[in-house]
């Protein structure tokens, strides 16, 4: 006898039931993924017709969602949102998000450029960058992780009487992520290659930076939720802050805070590596403070090539060691 004929009839009960259990389940993850899609394009057809109908012009061009079954994905061939009430219009070009039915709580976005944006009180500006993602870890009430990364980043002016674009900035890389750690809201992100056009900073000179920081707001989450528009009463614990250009490299750490009066409180440490390094990029870009920039430094070469000071701030006030450096005016 074979071995399939040796097999008693309760083997292929089993694996007849098991294969309808499997094709029932099958069946109920099709309906949901096919309902979810039909409800994220009505959902979304519906938003975007109330603004409308609100005097604003939204628009996620050619809406589609696909995937099926792995995964799901949603894509627009460009967003556009413009509110003439508010002089405020943004547009982007196409929007891929997906999210993977194995890892269903961590989506990823990807926009492609320009940015192009309009303010009340700012120049109309052009973003553009070689690649941008977004990523997020989701979790109740709040993500666990929300992150940024850009790649070839750069911004211009984007005038609409004809006039050439003025350069603005341009980056390598460009990465942040925040994430809620209780009430505050951690954020940790970096740059490199970043070049300042000197137009942009009244011709004022600056080397390509790399910087990177590691920050807290305190109460953050209470903020958002606020949508808080006033920086006082808001606190930071700064981890730390690093600026640098080759040699010359600035690091500051502690907390500020400001009061309800708008007057700054802090206590800082400012670290520097190559005191004359830095000295030398802040008698470039602030050229009519070089001779005392250059003092100032040379002054803080005599502690060694990696000097520390610290700088406090009391209800404005601000001194760098023993050296009062004057008062800082109350901020909104």
């Amino acid at each position: 006898m074979t071995s399939s004929e040796e097999r008693p009839p309760d083997f292929r009960r089993r694996l007849f039931w098991l294969a309808a259990i499997l094709a029932v389940l099958f069946g109920i993850y099709s309906a949901g993924w096919f309902y979810l899609a039909d409800k994220v394009r009505s959902e979304t057809d519906k938003a975007i017709t109330e603004l409308n109908g609100n005097g604003i012009e939204a628009d996620c061009a050619n809406l589609t969602v696909s995937g099926y079954p792995l995964s799901f994905a949603i894509s627009c061939d460009n967003l556009a949102y413009q509110d003439d009430t508010r002089n405020v219009a943004v547009s982007s070009g196409s929007l891929n998000a997906v999210t993977q039915i194995t890892r269903i709580l961590s989506p990823f976005a990807q926009l492609r450029g320009p940015l192009r944006t309009s303010f009340p009180g700012m120049a109309p500006l052009w973003i553009d960058w070689d690649n941008l993602r977004a990523s997020a870890k989701l979790s109740w009430p709040l993500p666990r992780r929300v992150s940024l990364e850009a790649e070839g980043l750069s911004g211009q002016t984007d005038p609409a009487d004809g006039n050439d674009p003025a350069e603005l900035f341009s980056a390598g890389t460009v990465a942040g992520q925040l994430s809620p750690n209780g009430q505050d809201i951690g954020y940790v992100g970096s740059f490199t290659d970043l070049e300042i056009d000197p137009d942009a900073i009244d011709g004022r000179v600056l080397p390509p930076l790399d910087g990177s920081g590691d920050v807290t707001l305190k109460n953050g989450v209470a903020l958002i939720k606020t949508q808080a528009r006033s920086l006082r009463g808001q606190a930071i614990d700064i981890t730390k802050l690093d600026l640098s250009s080759g040699t010359a490299r600035v690091t500051i750490s502690g907390p500020i805070s400001v009061n309800t009066d708008g007057l700054i409180d802090a206590n800082l440490m400012i670290k520097l590596n190559d005191p004359k390094a830095v000295a030398a990029i802040l008698g470039a870009a602030i050229p009519e403070q070089k001779s005392q920039i250059e003092t100032g430094f040379a002054g803080l070469a005599l502690l060694g090539n990696e000097p520390s000071m610290p700088l406090r701030i009391v209800k404005g006030k601000a001194s760098l060691g023993f050296i009062p450096l004057g008062k800082i005016k109350p901020v909104d």
